[in-house]
């Protein structure tokens, strides 16, 4: 019997999901029903491959996260191979890295290939495994049966029929609406960027048609800077004469806009989703934290709010928020980057009250872990604990705080809090000074091997890179 192998691809941003989706906590983490799209995509690998045949690539922003979220499904990460791209280049050089590394453990490799930010039904599996055979000869994508004529997504005409699914006769870009009822009536088939590729035919035909590729990966160091940013698609599978397409008998969406989350959530009487208090108000998408929505006489809108950005759009307009996510990176403006909480290897702090000269933050630490040991130049920080039990270090004093004690961290005082308990530690850490970003830290030692560890100081994008504690 073959063994499959899997690659989960992390590394996306997801732009058409602002507000909700942000550069350093993108779509295929966020918890969109009971687990992420990423631990979806995860559990499901399992059913094909043993965590030691998983392979997920990310971008270096994003390791932590892809950490945390395996061990929040109680698995062992330590099992599974992380490949942290310093800089994105698209989805071929990812596919190309982790091909060749299971390709050195294994030279007939099969790998099926999931994007991590798609919603796919269980039935995938079935589809998956029927698909091997082709392996040998070609390079195997998976196409849905289109539902209606959507004009977001890729098309796959279908050639001479195989044993299992047909030859690829073309792949066609995302079109317009008439275009895609012709495409619908051709019966052609969406393009659902999930793949299965062998080893040996991969390498055969990227050697062909990617060439330079190629000859990069067959060297014992790659310099991924020096990579082409190129999709798989576009450099391989559109250039190939030997691309096959199996259907996907499963539910699939790659849930890219409001759109596509509106359609599988549930609705009310009024065909609202999200629970928004509405008066003469119909097919609404709404999602709002902590908050209550009114929503009185209008109809077909997509209203978000994650309290420090809203998000009204008509939800025909959707595709187009990553139009405006581009004017706001434009003018170099954060909340494009990050949430009100910001995610770190050793837990999280979410800022509940933002001004001139304070800030209040919520600091959660997990159990066995520690912030890095540093100081600030300009702000002083007041700690008091809301539950678990704070280990501190404050210049050469150690010292440990119980539930509704507090400690003052002077400015340029060297400090650490860390989490020796087996219990979240929750703080509210109230800062002072006249510059509060997150630039001001100055990191002596650092045990996640942030690049400014033993360093008294860095430039200022190196935070915009790992910004806070």
């Amino acid at each position: 019997m073959t063994v499959i192998r899997s690659i989960i691809l992390a590394g996306g941003i997801g732009t058409r999901l602002w507000p909700l989706s942000r550069e350093y906590f993108p779509k295929q983490f966020l918890q969109l029903g009971a687990e992420s799209l990423f631990q979806e995509t995860y559990r499901r690998s399992l059913q094909l491959s043993a965590p030691e045949d998983i392979i997920i690539v990310t971008h270096r922003i994003h390791e932590y996260l892809v950490h945390n979220q395996i061990e929040e499904l109680g698995q062992d990460v330590t099992k599974t191979t992380i490949l942290v791209e310093p800089e994105g280049k698209n989805t071929l050089p990812a596919i190309a890295w982790a091909m060749s590394v299971l390709a050195r453990k294994d030279r007939q490799a099969v790998a099926a290939i999931f994007p991590s930010d798609h919603r796919i039904g269980d039935g995938a599996i079935d589809s998956i495994r029927e698909a091997i055979p082709l392996t040998g000869k070609y390079l195997v994508t998976f196409g849905v049966e289109p539902t209606h004529p959507h004009t977001g997504y890729g098309y796959i005409r279908k050639g001479s029929a195989l044993p299992v699914g047909a030859r690829v006769r073309e792949f066609r870009e995302k079109p317009d609406r008439a275009t895609a009822e012709c495409y619908i009536t051709e019966g052609c088939l969406w393009n659902s960027g999930i793949f299965l590729f062998s080893a040996p035919r991969f390498f055969t035909e990227l050697r062909r048609l990617q060439p330079a590729l190629a000859a990069s990966f067959a060297k014992d160091c790659v310099s991924y800077p020096d990579l082409p940013a190129i999709s798989v698609d576009y450099g391989l599978l559109e250039r190939s004469q030997n691309v096959a397409v199996v259907p996907l008998r499963a539910a699939w969406s790659d849930l890219g806009d409001f759109g596509a989350l509106y359609a599988e959530a549930q609705k009310d009487g009024q065909d609202n989703a999200g629970e928004p208090l509405a008066i003469d108000a119909r097919g609404n998408y709404v999602r709002a934290e902590g908050k209550t929505v009114a929503l009185i006489g209008v109809n077909n809108l997509a209203v978000v709010d994650t309290g420090d950005a809203l998000l009204v759009a008509r939800m025909d307009m959707t595709a187009r928020v990553r139009d405006l996510v581009g004017q706001l990176k434009a003018v170099g403006d954060p909340v494009t980057e990050f949430h009100l909480q910001v995610h770190r290897p050793w837990g999280s702090y979410t800022i509940l009250e933002n001004s001139r000269f304070y800030k209040i933050k919520r600091v959660t630490v997990k159990p066995g872990k520690k912030l890095s040991l540093q100081m600030h130049h300009h702000r002083s920080e007041h700690w008091i604990v809301v539950s678990g039990m704070a280990e501190i270090d404050l210049g050469e004093e150690k010292k440990f705080l119980r539930q509704g004690e507090s400690t003052y961290v002077p400015s340029g005082t060297i400090h650490r809090l860390g989490n020796s308990g087996k219990i979240p530690l929750e703080v509210i850490e109230v800062e002072i000074g006249e510059y509060l970003d997150e630039a001001d830290i100055v990191r002596f030692d650092d045990e996640y091997g942030r690049a400014d560890a033993g360093s008294k100081s860095f430039p200022k994008r190196q935070h915009r890179v790992l910004p806070g504690k």
